[in-house]
């Protein structure tokens, strides 16, 4: 159960330091509390200790391709929804993935977005916040059918946000249940949840041993606070089920991340598919 330290990593869930906090207005347009629209930079910042605020931002890639270094982290899942991550994928293309991020409200545009992003930088995945689209559309939403059908037929997974989200939202949207339904109807969807699936964990280990194309990801956790039935499922049936994800820059640091994980008591043969196998196959980084 020794974590090894020299083990290669992929991030599943990783960006770059920016200057404002505008990229969480999206969030921001639906609350209705005055600590979220005014008085917290990162609208679930109440959950989190030590958010990396103060990062350099002259040089963004550079800060997290450093980050990157110190802990052996070779691949960085980014969205390419922006100028920064756009650059890291032309000028650092071993280095980086591209995913893309939807909007089910978008309908058919989104789509045609989708395929754009696929066909001139080569998303491996796509990620959707079903609480944090405005309006909120469900897992389990008709308006998803569309992406989750072009994901099959791209060949790409979908990475969710599941469980009670972190910012002062309706859970509704997000509750675990809702992925059992979308499973049916696509058995062919590879399907990764994000964000922990609390307080429906439990649920989660069941969907994953029904659905084969059901999958977990522990972004925005630190590792002091895996969920107990993820870790027993990981080191029993899931081996091939869980895969890391981490939170860089906005939430947690990666020194925060990789000074817990040793304390993860995960077996020694599903440390290298937890850290890297799971995200490479899942992704395609090995084609």
């Amino acid at each position: 159960m020794t974590f090894p330290a020299d083990a290669p990593v992929i991030d599943t869930m990783i960006a770059f330091p920016q200057k404002d906090t505008a990229r969480y207005d999206f969030i921001r347009a639906q609350t209705k509390d005055t600590a979220s629209k005014e008085e917290m930079e990162f609208p679930a910042e109440y959950m989190f200790k030590e958010v990396p605020k103060d990062l350099p931002t002259d040089d963004p890639i550079g800060v997290t391709l450093r980050e990157m270094d110190r802990y052996n982290i070779e691949r960085g899942l980014i969205s390419v929804g922006d100028e920064v991550s756009r650059l890291a994928l032309e000028r650092y293309p071993d280095r980086f993935a591209a995913s893309g991020t939807i909007d089910p409200n978008t309908g058919m545009d989104g789509i045609r977005r989708m395929v754009r992003e696929y066909e001139e930088f080569g998303i491996r995945a796509v990620g959707v916040f079903p609480a944090g689209t405005f309006p909120q559309v469900a897992i389990n939403d008709k308006k998803m059918y569309p992406f989750y059908a072009k994901c099959v037929e791209l060949d790409i997974p979908i990475f969710v946000c599941a469980g009670v989200p972190g910012p002062r939202l309706r859970m509704e949207p997000q509750r675990v249940e809702l992925i059992d339904e979308v499973m049916f109807d696509f058995p062919e969807l590879v399907m990764v949840t994000r964000h922990g699936c609390e307080p429906w964990t439990d649920l989660a280990v069941k969907l994953m041993l029904k659905w084969p194309g059901l999958h977990y990801s522990t972004s925005a956790f630190a590792p002091r606070y895996y969920p107990q039935a993820i870790i027993d499922y990981a080191n029993s049936r899931g081996a091939d089920k869980v895969l890391y994800g981490g939170y860089f820059p906005m939430g947690l640091s990666l020194e925060r991340i990789f000074t817990d994980m040793p304390r993860v008591p995960f077996h020694d043969e599903v440390w290298p598919k937890f850290l890297y196998g799971n995200a490479s196959r899942l992704l395609k980084l090995d084609r």
